[in-house]
């Protein structure tokens, strides 16, 4: 034999994706990276459109004043994000394909509503519908992923689904840097109505995993019942306690990025348009930055393992949440360095597709998607509290920098559990 042929037999051939399961997941992608784009539009243009609102509203407009609200705002949104363990049972009941459709219509017509809000109440309640929404996609889409693609691509597969998300931000940065700085907040919200499209060709071109098709719900025990009995009750506590640690550090720091980097902006003498210009480019780059990160991790994930690859991200956030919020964002001068560190954070924060590889591999498919929805569902309700929180220490402290800094402290804690984890590294899906 020769070497070439040698070589050759070594490899193992891919196996190759068929129509439906290439349309599945870019149905899949399309609709996690408008959800991403969707969660950032509010981030970017928080300020002008509280600076409108607020009064409207017998407010204040101070930017203490808006950094409380918003930070209201966005604890709204995440308990809207929170309700989303309501799409897992619906999803293992009737289908991934039509309870991913659902999610993406009912995100994509209330962020377009947000745009005809006449106060920051009908905003509140806007952004809480479109969370709903949101918080549900993730869910759908990371257990559709799982399911459908062959067993030796899922996990790059989860990769890939995940830079969606990030993309996302680089198209929310790219329509602010056009359409917000030339047309204002409610054009960059009607914006958000583009995922209707997406939903209706989900619905109608995408069919069901043939796992779920042999192995979907009926009748027994209710999921959510499921996941808190024997052999799943450890393993659902703690992913439930490590994506609430994810969510804590990246959300923080992904929400306030744009408005300080606002702030940094005009302590160098920019003007406000030349500032959200800039907010632009560096939700970008930290765009880029998440998106790399997403690639990288199914890669560690299948060389460490899944708790040292998890350990690894949570380190990186630990380390960069601190140095970008408690240290570059008080420099004198910090803007270039601040938006040099925004790309690492980035990378560390690909760590949220470790839960699309991870969660889906610790499950059968009666309950995935229950569970994966409920894991991210309990994250988000503790992270509305811990916005509460930062909204009034930025209030308290008059700065931004340090509350979110604090945010670090939670991955410490990430670290310290992860060790009671399950490592599914070399095992294949559940059935």
């Amino acid at each position: 034999m020769s070497t070439s042929a040698a070589l050759a037999a070594k490899v193992k051939l891919r196996t190759p994706l068929n129509r439906q399961q290439i349309l599945g997941f870019w149905a899949a992608w399309a609709g996690w990276t408008l959800d991403g784009m969707d969660s950032v539009i509010y981030a970017l243009v928080l300020a002008p459109a509280l600076k409108e609102l607020l009064p409207a509203s017998g407010m204040g407009n101070s930017p203490a004043e808006i950094g409380m609200a918003g930070s209201v705002l966005f604890a709204l949104f995440l308990v809207g994000w929170g309700m989303s363990f309501i799409w897992g049972p619906i999803a293992d009941r009737f289908g991934r394909t039509r309870a991913l459709a659902a999610t993406i219509m009912m995100f994509a017509v209330f962020t377009g509503a947000a745009a005809l809000a006449q106060n920051v109440w009908q905003l509140g309640l806007f952004r809480f519908l479109a969370g709903v929404g949101i918080g549900g996609e993730w869910a759908m889409a990371g257990t559709y992923v799982a399911e459908a693609w062959p067993e030796d691509r899922r996990k790059m597969g989860a990769g890939y689904l995940q830079t969606g998300y990030y993309t996302g931000f680089f198209l929310a940065a790219a329509l602010n840097f056009t359409v917000g700085a030339h047309y204002g907040w409610r054009a960059m919200f009607l914006c958000g109505m583009a995922p209707v499209l997406i939903s209706i060709v989900t619905l109608l071109r995408v069919k069901e995993p043939e796992k779920w098709k042999g192995h979907h719900a009926g009748k027994g025990a209710h999921p959510l019942a499921r996941i808190f009995a024997y052999p799943y009750r450890r393993r659902t506590i703690v992913n439930a306690a490590l994506v609430t640690v994810a969510i804590i550090g990246l959300w923080a720091g992904a929400v306030y990025e744009p408005t300080a980097i606002i702030q940094l902006a005009k302590k160098e003498g920019m003007d406000q348009a030349a500032a959200v210009q800039m907010a632009s480019i560096g939700t970008a780059i930290l765009s880029i930055g998440t998106i790399l990160g997403c690639l990288a991790a199914p890669l560690l994930a299948e060389r460490f393992g899944r708790k040292t690859t998890l350990a690894i991200y949570f380190g990186g956030m630990m380390v960069m949440i601190a140095l970008v919020f408690g240290w570059a964002f008080y420099l004198p001068h910090g803007l270039n360095t601040f938006l040099a560190l925004l790309f690492f954070l980035g990378v560390a924060g690909g760590n949220f597709t470790m839960f699309s590889l991870w969660l889906p591999e610790q499950y059968d498919t009666t309950v995935r998607a229950s569970a994966f929805a409920f894991c991210t569902s309990f994250g988000r309700f503790v992270g509305a509290a811990v916005n509460f929180g930062i909204g009034a220490m930025v209030a308290g402290m008059g700065t931004l920098g340090t509350p979110i800094a604090l945010t670090a402290l939670a991955f410490l804690l990430g670290l310290l559990a992860i060790p009671f984890a399950v490592e599914t590294r070399g095992e294949v899906l559940p059935d």
